[in-house]
This record gives C-alpha cells, structure tokens and sequence, in this order.
C-alpha cells in the first residue's frame, strides 16, 4: 500500500476535525493552543487509532474524537516536556516551542486546557457511542490511564529523575514503556475496542501496540543521535548532552538500531492473522522504525 498517501488522507480528517476541537479565537490561550496542535506532523497517533479500528472493520467516524483526543493529550505533553524545567527545548516541528513564542505561564495553561479539552471531546462521545457506549467508556479510561501517573506522567518523571544515572537496558524500557509507549498502546487499543474487536483480537492488536510504542522511542533515540534538525523539526543532540537514559547511551547506536529492527518484526509478527485491513498498520510500523534504520 501507499503509506504516505493513507496518512494525507488520514491527515486531512484529523486536521479539519482538531480545527473544530480548537476553534479560532482572539484570546491569548486559544491562539497558544492552536500554535502547538495545528503545527502538523504525520499524527502517528491518530492514524494508529483508525488504522485500528479499520482491521476489525469498525467506523471510522465513531473512533474520530478518541483518535484525536489523543493528539490533544500528547500535544499537552510535548508543550509541557519543553518547558525549561523539563527537557528545556527551544524548537518544536521546525518552529519555536510554544513557551519561547508566548511564555512559561501561557504554555503551562495551554498545555492544560489541552488535556481537559480532550476529555470533555471524548466524553462527549462517549455519551453518544450508542451500542457500543461500553467499549467508548472502556477506551476512555484507558486512554486516561495511559496519559497519567501509571503511564505518560510517571514516564516522564522516570525519565528526568534517571538523567545524569547509569541505568541499564531494563531500566530505559521500564521509562518509555510509560512515557512514550502507554499513549501508542492505548491509540491502538481505543481504535480496536471502539472498532468491536473481539479478545483474540484485541490481544493481538494490544501486543502489537507495544512493540510499536517501544520501537517508536528507540528510533527516537537514534535520530536524537545522529539526526539532524532539519529531518527532525528539533535540536538533536540534546539526549547526550543532558545525559538522559536512551537505548544508544545504553545499547550503543548498531545494538539500539537491531533492537528497533527486532521490535518491528514482532508487531508484524503479531498482525499475521488479520486480512488486508491491517495493511495500514503494518505500513506504519516500518515508518516508524524507518525514519531511524533505513534499509
């Protein structure tokens, strides 16, 4: 399949519906929130929502708005994360972070009205979900979950507090299993149970979110590395000079590359059983690992 054309299409209807999320305004905060969650992107997150709730063979209009709450979630997130007390950035996608262009305090209020916003959005689907009001429950809770102290807050504490610390392998998994791989695990899981996956499925589907999820850190890690800002949209380098717990720092560049190539091959692996459905899925895992290994 054509990854990049089902991402611009995909694309396409995230945007118009976060333009309706956010829409315009002439305060302060409006203006901050915009600046940071209409900035593009491939929306990875999203994708993997509807992706995923494709190979069940759901609706995509009924996963729409848990598909972009998570990219309000994980817009808040990246707002907070370059905060000067935090990882302390300056770029974010090719332009100034949100607190250089409009301040710590607006940022910080931006990044929570984000957040807020995405549950009442989701919320409010789920009181309409209908049938399957059940699994939009169930999907908003996890996402939740996935967002707060046991998964995306906790990792990012993990992650600040190992700076300057030897750590080893298990420990940068145990970070980013939670700072980075809880959100992209629940994405897909909240597209497959809002998509009527049956167990068998939804195991299969919850396996490959989490070799995705870690695989997407990993080839993070690497472009930090040996990246550059123009592919990245962001300082590179940045992980080695505030001696954070990367998979490089502790694996080495070749072993993080095989580890992100391994983690790849067992999200395929797990999607053996589905049809052409889950093509897109596939597609994206190879992105993900691409971006950092190319063959």
């Amino acid at each position: 399949m054509n990854l990049d054309r089902y991402l611009a299409r995909r694309q396409q209807q995230v945007e118009r519906f976060l333009e309706r999320c956010v829409p315009p305004g002439s305060d302060t905060l409006t203006e901050a929130m915009r600046y940071s969650l209409l900035a593009g992107g491939k929306r990875i997150r999203p994708a993997l929502a509807v992706a995923a709730c494709e190979t069940v063979g759901g609706d995509v209009v009924r996963v729409m708005p848990f598909a972009c709450g998570i990219e309000l979630i994980h817009t808040y997130s990246l707002i907070h994360d370059d905060l000067p007390a935090m990882d302390d950035d300056d770029l974010r996608r090719g332009r100034p972070t949100n607190h250089i262009v409009f301040g710590e305090a607006v940022a910080i209020l931006a990044g929570d009205a984000l957040l807020t916003e995405a549950f009442r959005i989701m919320g409010e689907a789920a009181a309409r979900a209908g049938t399957r009001q059940a699994s939009a429950i169930q999907a908003l809770t996890e996402i939740a979950a996935a967002a707060g102290a046991r998964g995306m807050v906790a990792g990012q504490v993990a992650d600040m507090q190992a700076e300057h610390s030897a750590v080893d392998l298990p420990t940068v998994e145990m970070i980013h299993v939670r700072k980075t791989g809880a959100l992209l695990r629940a994405a897909v899981r909240a597209g497959a149970l809002l998509g009527g996956a049956r167990a068998p499925a939804l195991r299969r589907l919850t396996r490959y979110g989490e070799f995705i999820g870690l695989a997407f850190q990993v080839a993070d890690d690497i472009l930090d590395a040996e990246g550059t800002t123009a592919t990245t949209g962001k300082r590179t380098g940045r992980d080695q000079a505030r001696s954070k717990a990367t998979f490089p720092a502790v694996l080495g560049l070749s072993a993080a590359r095989q580890r992100a190539q391994d983690l790849l091959a067992s999200a395929v692996r797990e999607l053996q059983s589905f049809d052409h459905r889950a093509e897109p899925l596939r597609a994206i895992a190879r992105f993900v690992v691409g971006r950092a290994c190319p063959k």
